[in-house]
C-alpha cells in the first residue's frame, strides 16, 4: 500500500539533498517521479528545486489554490510514475495535505514530502501540523545548532543582525536570513531564558 510519508526538519539539514537524491535512485532504475516545489519559493528559480550543496532538478509548482490530488491524477494519465516528491511542504495548505493522503490512498502512489516543522516564532505551519496529524511515516532530518546538540527551531535575522521576535510566517529566505538552533539557544535568542542556566 502507498504511503504519505513527512521529512522535517529545521532550515539547512539537508532535506532538498535526500529529495533529490531519492528521485534520482528511482530515475536511475528506469522509474519515472513527479517533483513538485512551492511557487512562492523561487531562490533557485521558478519551477527548480535546488540543493544548497549544488545539485537540482526542474518540478512543477504548486500554490494554494491548486488540486493536488488532480495534479497527480492527471500526471498519471500521462504515464507509470513511481513516487511523487513535494518539496518546502510547509506551504501545504492543510487540505491539500489531504489531497496528497488520498493521492497515497486512492492512486496507490508513494508521496513524500520534505519541509519544516516550525516557523521562527516556534509555531507549527499549517501545512506541517497536517502532515504530522495524517502522514503515514514520519521522519526528523537532524541538523547542529552551534553549540553541538540537535536543532530543532530557527531564529529569522532581521537587517540589524539581530533575531525577529515577530513579522509574517511566510518570508523566503536562507543562510543570509535564518539560523538553525536548539531549543535552548533559540530560547535565549528569542529572550526567553531562564534564570540560572548555563550557555
Amino acid at each position: 500500500m502507498a504511503k504519505l510519508h513527512f521529512h522535517y526538519s529545521t532550515m539547512n539539514a539537508g532535506k532538498s539533498t535526500l529529495l533529490l537524491q531519492a528521485s534520482y535512485n528511482y530515475v536511475e532504475r528506469g522509474m519515472a517521479t513527479y517533483l513538485l516545489t512551492a511557487g512562492v519559493d523561487t531562490r533557485a528559480g521558478a519551477g527548480r528545486i535546488a540543493s544548497r550543496i549544488g545539485i537540482g532538478a526542474a518540478a512543477d509548482r504548486f500554490f494554494p489554490t491548486d488540486d493536488l490530488f488532480a495534479r497527480i491524477a492527471d500526471r498519471l494519465q500521462a504515464g507509470p510514475c513511481a513516487c511523487v516528491f513535494i518539496d518546502e511542504a510547509q506551504f501545504l495548505t492543510p487540505e491539500q495535505v489531504w489531497q496528497l493522503a488520498r493521492a497515497a490512498d486512492d492512486l496507490g502512489v508513494p508521496v513524500m514530502a520534505y519541509g519544516l516543522r516550525v516557523d521562527f516564532r516556534g509555531e507549527l505551519f499549517p501545512g506541517s501540523a497536517t502532515l504530522l496529524a495524517i502522514a503515514d511515516v514520519l521522519r526528523e532530518i537532524r541538523t547542529i545548532c552551534h553549540c553541538g546538540r540537535k536543532a530543532s527551531m530557527v531564529v529569522r535575522m532581521g537587517p540589524d543582525g539581530q533575531p525577529m521576535r515577530d513579522g509574517d510566517q511566510v518570508q523566503i529566505g536562507g543562510n543570509e536570513t535564518y539560523v538553525s538552533l536548539c531549543r535552548r539557544h533559540w530560547r535565549e535568542a528569542m529572550g526567553d531564558r531562564a534564570s540560572g542556566t548555563g550557555t
